[in-house]
């Protein structure tokens, strides 16, 4: 049975009719994310107007679920890209109690979002927060990096901060096991020249503590660098249970990294090479692997010659 063909008529009305289908479908989309909808999304707290000379901490988790009313574009984005946002809250009414109530900051809330957007509830309604006794302490500030650099360039010099400490204020329990803090990383390409700039000082989230200053200002001192050839003697270790030990060839050849203003400032004697003859016998070592135990700050060791040696024993 041969397929059917339709007449110029019959192709017609169906052509109106998909195209009915696609204008509806068009109005009803429009009509439906003009709307307006109640949608729940999680956001995280960073508190505000924190009083003084009270240290605390929340008793209850550091995100709270928030139902907002926006249009059905809105809902739609939120669901593509559903990051946890963060909302200020102002603490400044716990100076007379241990407890905020959402409800009584809707309005602080809503101001921190767009206006065609409307927070109607905060859950839980009620923070409560257990006090102590405020303490300080001065911590160093460490400064992450991220850096790549121009060919026969690199970090030549220790990372300096100023300042170089902080003062951390919070609850004792808190604050005892920071050590030091960090400040956001530092980024860069192709460098070859010294970094200067002023990075803050990253809480980590630790919205219970204060610090200052919140900014330090950074300089990472960059170079030319350039290959040096240094023969180092290789010292033997755990061979007193011998009579001798003798190995081939006795010194290592190192290539390293340094800073050309620097070049003619290292020696073999700042560099440490060794072979370890522990537990030879029982795994049946044939050759000693080279370790190189000691280098200058900021020199980079990129070969070692030989990688192994040969040995001879006699107990």
């Amino acid at each position: 049975m041969g397929q059917r063909k339709l007449n110029k008529i019959q192709r017609r009305k169906i052509t109106i009719f998909l195209r009915c289908i696609i204008i509806s479908f068009l109005a009803w989309l429009l009509i439906a994310i003009s709307n307006k909808y109640t949608f729940t999304v999680r956001a995280g707290i960073e508190f505000v107007n924190i009083p003084e000379k009270r240290a605390f901490h929340s008793l209850q988790s550091d995100t709270v679920s928030i139902k907002v009313k926006m249009s059905g574009w809105d809902v739609l984005l939120s669901r593509l890209n559903p990051d946890t946002a963060n909302i200020q809250v102002d603490l400044s009414s716990l100076s007379s109690r241990n407890f905020i109530v959402f409800s009584n900051q809707i309005g602080f809330i809503n101001r921190q979002f767009p206006s065609d957007k409307q927070v109607l509830t905060v859950s839980p309604d009620t923070l409560y927060f257990d006090f102590s006794k405020q303490t300080q302490r001065k911590i160093p500030v460490r400064v992450p990096t991220a850096l790549s650099f121009k060919k026969q360039y690199d970090i030549i010099g220790e990372t300096r901060t100023n300042p170089s400490h902080i003062t951390i204020t919070g609850p004792l329990e808190d604050i005892a096991n920071i050590e030091y803090l960090e400040t956001d990383s530092i980024t860069g390409k192709n460098v070859h020249t010294d970094i200067r700039t002023i990075a803050n000082i990253n809480k980590k989230q630790r919205t219970n503590i204060t610090i200052y200053p919140t900014f330090t200002e950074v300089v990472i001192p960059v170079g030319e660098v350039t290959e040096k050839i240094i023969e180092v003697p290789i010292k033997i270790e755990n061979a007193n249970r011998y009579t001798s030990v003798r190995i081939v060839p006795t010194k290592a050849v190192l290539t390293a990294m340094i800073s050309l203003k620097d070049y003619a400032k290292f020696s073999a004697s700042d560099f440490e090479v060794v072979v370890d003859m522990e537990g030879w016998e029982k795994n049946n070592t044939k050759s000693l692997p080279v370790i190189v135990t000691k280098v200058p700050d900021f020199v980079k060791i990129v070969k070692v010659e030989p990688q192994n040696i040969d040995f001879f024993v006699r107990k």
